[in-house]
């Protein structure tokens, strides 16, 4: 049995900054997460994606996000239970929880934070014939690694965001970029449809709409796509071909505790410390919903702050705990190193 203060349910950086805002209340944390490493979906499906709206960052891979959370919460020293899906919640008679995996390891603790994202994924995928016989021959839902496609003439479906984002990106990598969206209109942000636009008029990205890729081709790896448009059939070369028209979250066990759920999020009271309706039970993050919620990775950090005030309380009913700002006071971990903050120097003037 593993016990600590907060169990945590998903390793994304939600998760692991609510770690760091734990550690400032000397509370452990342990996490639980069915992918084999931390980061979510920032490691898992785009860690060479760039994120814009990170405080105090322009910009940051989302790769390098996902470090720089893991080196913020060294300190405080949290334990890991990775490549295991968390399968149920049990409440105990001393108000505690114990949650065991689907691989039988249990977790003990006052306080269950749920910060699983939107859940598990699984890609939305054209119905294409023989797709799955070239999946990771040619055929990728997610790209991890760009400089895979370092050379390669590349096809790209879908006309959303990440269709967007990842043509622009690849222009730099691929020795060439196609798009393909089957209507005349992209879902994205109209800053990137300007963008692939531009290459477009630059030739530097071909843009085939309205398209559709129709049937693909090859032996034991791709080597083109069937492309149908309103005019014509196209058989195009290439080397990849990436259908990205989004991903199909899915709560998986999560759905079955008990909680009040709504359109596949957790239900949640926002105007006081993110709780459940199973009282010690939070869900911080994507995973939750409440009026007005926008699922930011920056909402998820405030929410994760709010929530380790409330477990803090939890934990503790009869301490009365005094915030110190940690421009202050510094961060102390567990193993008693300190970074503390530079002292303020007052200067005279004559």
């Amino acid at each position: 049995m593993i016990k600590t203060d907060i169990i945590i349910i998903g390793a994304g950086p939600t998760g692991l900054f609510a770690v760091f805002e734990a550690g400032l209340l000397k509370l452990k944390c342990h996490l639980i997460d069915a992918l084999p490493q931390p980061g979510g979906q920032c490691s898992e499906i785009y860690p060479k994606k760039p994120i814009y709206d990170i405080p105090a960052y322009p910009e940051i891979l989302a790769g390098d996000l996902t470090d720089k959370l893991m080196e913020q919460i060294a300190p405080f020293s949290p334990g890991f239970t990775l490549g295991e899906r968390a399968d149920t919640l049990v409440p105990q008679e001393d108000g505690t929880f114990v949650v065991t995996t689907d691989k039988g390891t249990k977790h003990q603790a006052p306080v269950v934070a749920i910060a699983g994202g939107l859940g598990s994924f699984e890609p939305r995928k054209p119905l294409l014939e023989n797709l799955t016989r070239f999946e990771n021959h040619g055929v990728a839902y997610f790209i991890k690694n760009p400089d895979q496609y370092r050379g390669k003439h590349v096809v790209i479906a879908g006309g959303g965001d990440s269709a967007l984002d990842w043509s622009i990106f690849l222009t730099d990598i691929a020795a060439s970029v196609t798009l393909v969206h089957r209507r005349n209109e992209f879902r994205g942000a109209l800053d990137s449809v300007e963008k692939v636009q531009a290459l477009k008029n630059s030739g530097k990205i071909k843009l085939i709409t309205p398209g559709e890729v129709v049937k693909i081709h090859g032996d034991k790896d791709l080597t083109a796509v069937d492309i149908k448009t309103d005019e014509s059939l196209i058989k195009h070369q290439c080397d990849a071909f990436i259908p990205l028209f989004g991903l199909v979250p899915k709560l998986g066990p999560i759905a079955n505790w008990g909680l009040v759920l709504e359109k596949n999020a957790i239900k949640v009271d926002n105007a006081l410390d993110y709780q459940t309706n199973i009282p010690g039970v939070y869900a911080i993050g994507d995973v939750n919903t409440y009026p007005g919620k926008l699922k930011l990775i920056l909402c998820g950090f405030h929410e994760a702050t709010l929530m380790c005030q409330s477990a803090y309380k939890r934990i503790h009913p009869n301490k009365r705990y005094v915030m110190k700002y940690t421009t202050v006071g510094g961060v102390e971990g567990f193993d008693g190193t300190k970074k503390q903050a530079p002292k303020a120097v007052i200067k005279s003037i004559d």
